[in-house]
């Protein structure tokens, strides 16, 4: 009786396992659904610019229509061969977006957005931007690229482009790598110059790549944050190469 009991148990344990997976499955493939539409939505808004220098576009944004769509806009993020080309917007803490969309919809996808502290239009010493790192390679789930050979070979994809209503950003990445889950790199200013010289000597040591660029105390820096998988962080930082008033 008792062995009958147990099984019973396990199968029910079983059973019940298995509809939970399966909610889970369905769950993020609607997330998933959702996230789409929002993706194709906000696209509408930019324009691609051809360059003839090089194999890369520039875009023009619309930000009076997404600022409709949404009052929280704050830019638009883009790196070169991945799939990070979004608005990024800003609540007034960094939870709200990692469960909601674009359109403040609940969506456990989340959405890309700017860390709470920061001032994108006047930059502090460390501008952060988070997105979770979705297994699709939507938001930040292509941040990954720049870790591949294919990705690396390239000189011309070490760059991230802000877009603002009225000022572009260009950062030049000098450090790329994922870390078992830490805070320590998630500091926007510093107290002191050496403060901030041992920061940049911690992020430029971690990078699994040497990249070309140099960056010192005097350089104002980007930060990419998502998820490596459940118990890393990818993590990738430029400086500041370029600010410049678009007319």
């Amino acid at each position: 009786m008792l062995k009958k009991i147990i099984l019973y148990g396990l199968l029910l344990l079983s059973l019940f396992g298995l509809i939970f997976s399966s909610y889970k499955i369905i769950c993020w493939y609607i997330d998933n659904q959702k996230t789409q539409e929002q993706i194709e939505k906000v696209e509408k808004f930019i324009e691609e610019i051809p360059k003839t220098d090089s194999k890369d576009s520039n875009i023009t944004v619309d930000f009076s229509s997404l600022l409709k769509e949404n009052k929280e806009v704050k830019g638009w993020v883009q790196i070169p061969n991945t799939n990070i080309n979004y608005p990024f917007v800003q609540h007034s803490d960094n939870s709200y977006y990692l469960t909601h969309s674009f359109d403040n919809s609940y969506n456990n996808a989340g959405w890309i957005f700017l860390d709470y502290r920061n001032n994108i239009e006047q930059l502090d010493t460390n501008t952060i931007i988070y997105g979770h790192g979705r297994v699709d390679g939507t938001m930040f789930g292509s941040l990954k690229n720049v870790l591949t050979e294919e990705w690396l070979n390239d000189s011309n994809n070490y760059k991230i482009i802000i877009y603002l209503p009225e000022t572009t950003y260009t950062f030049e990445i000098f450090s790329a790598y994922h870390i078992n889950t830490t805070d320590d790199y998630l500091k926007t200013n510093f107290n002191s110059i050496k403060e901030y010289e041992e920061f940049l000597n911690l992020i430029k040591n971690r990078s699994t790549y040497s990249f070309p660029t140099t960056v010192s105390t005097n350089d104002k820096i980007l930060t990419l944050s998502t998820c490596f998988n459940d118990k890393e962080k990818m993590v990738v930082h430029g400086k500041l190469i370029l600010d410049e008033l678009e007319g």
